[in-house]
């Protein structure tokens, strides 16, 4: 049985799992409000669907049509809009955005106040810094030859980006690679790779001991 706070919304439809928390002031199952010139699919959106065990914490948002997997927890004023797929074991951290249309492996942690930009790909295990903000568009709203290359950042499984890192448009980071902090990366990172600076660049390999297989 779900536990829901008296000043949380949640929308008709809307399937939670057993022992799922929905905290004060939580929205879930909102419909999107979409500007005229969104590029944002316009579909009807099914029910969401959130998981068992999970914690939708104080004053955050899960829009229509996204699914939640098992024991998420996502944090206080955390917003996690529509068409996304969340893994299980995850942890949305304080005022973190997940945009539309964008895929979460199991067992990934993003903390406080990063941005996962639309159409975006992580995979299982990656950790996300405080603050690190992902792009998918290189013209920046400009011509309409963007609409077909809206991509976010593909993230490998094990990756790791440090706080404050800025992701370019449609870039790969390689399995269990490891992103700086500060850095900006433009190009695609290889498997395992330390890469630092702006523009980022090859350091050194990841440590053997830190390998998720280690």
């Amino acid at each position: 049985m779900a536990e829901i706070h008296p000043s949380a919304i949640v929308y008709p439809g809307t399937v939670l799992g057993e022992g799922v928390k929905i905290l004060e002031g939580a929205v879930v199952g909102k419909q999107p409000s979409l500007s005229p010139r969104s590029t944002a699919k316009r579909e009807p959106l099914p029910p969401t669907v959130i998981g068992d065990g999970t914690i939708v914490s104080t004053g955050a948002i899960v829009f229509a049509g996204s699914t939640i997997g098992a024991r998420v927890i996502l944090g206080d004023q955390s917003c996690v809009r529509e068409r996304v797929n969340v893994g299980d074991d995850v942890v949305i951290g304080r005022g973190s955005l997940v945009e539309n249309d964008t895929t979460i492996g199991s067992m990934t942690k993003i903390q406080a106040e990063a941005y996962i930009t639309a159409y975006s790909t992580l995979e299982e295990s990656v950790f996300i810094a405080p603050c690190v903000v992902t792009t998918n568009d290189n013209f920046m709203g400009r011509t309409e030859r963007r609409h077909e290359l809206i991509k976010g950042p593909t993230i490998r499984r094990g990756a790791r980006v440090g706080g404050g890192a800025i992701l370019c448009p449609a870039i790969e980071i390689g399995e269990e690679a490891f992103v700086g902090a500060g850095a900006v990366v433009t190009k695609n990172v290889p498997p395992r790779k330390v890469v630092v600076g702006n523009p980022a660049r090859v350091l050194r390999d990841v440590p053997a001991d830190e390998l998720l297989d280690a």
